[in-house]
């Protein structure tokens, strides 16, 4: 319990804190900053969660998931597909699921 309220307390940074108006405004396609390439920003997003999920789990296996479910959650989101709260729902989920797989291997 106290591994999944510390991936939560790092999404809540990665999401919130560290998010910068360039960082939420440049990974979003439907409405990219001219002359920078959106894909570069969401990745760049996608590897800080990514980084938190293998600090605090040691594995890289969570690490390249969390990068990949973060940048296509991220995606959907910024293409109207889900809307915040599914998005946010979705993070969480991902973590609780990282954490299960710890508990029950």
């Amino acid at each position: 319990m106290i591994l999944l309220c510390k991936l939560i307390i790092g999404h809540f940074f990665g999401d919130y804190v560290l998010q910068t108006d360039f960082i939420a405004r440049g990974k979003n396609h439907k409405a990219p900053i001219p002359g920078i390439s959106f894909w570069q920003i969401l990745a760049a997003h996608a590897a800080m969660h990514a980084g938190v999920v293998w600090y605090l789990t040691g594995n890289g296996a969570f690490a390249m998931a969390e990068f990949c479910l973060h940048a296509l959650i991220d995606y959907a989101k910024c293409d109207g597909r889900i809307s915040f709260n599914t998005d946010q729902a979705l993070h969480v989920i991902c973590k609780a699921v990282y954490v299960g797989v710890l508990v029950w291997t």
